[in-house]
């Protein structure tokens, strides 16, 4: 999971775009599959008014990763 552009740009090329692909798990040589989300930094310091609906939409992305986790361990 690549926390924020940076983390997803470096990992995954610099046309990889966080606003428009995080939560999608993406095709990559360096692992089976990647998750990007946005880094939780960039909700502290965003719009006091949407903090809400950005924390919701990080948890839905971190909520993706868990449930490949889950899925992984009960075939293990």
């Amino acid at each position: 999971m690549c926390l924020g552009a940076t983390a997803a740009q470096s990992l995954l090329g610099k046309d990889f775009k966080v606003s428009q692909q995080r939560g999608q798990w993406v095709d990559s040589p360096l692992a089976p599959r990647v998750l990007a989300t946005v880094h939780p930094s960039s909700i502290l310091r965003g719009d006091p008014d949407s903090r809400r609906s950005a924390m919701d939409a990080f948890v839905a992305d971190l909520e993706v990763a868990a449930g490949a986790l889950r899925r992984r361990r009960r075939r293990s």
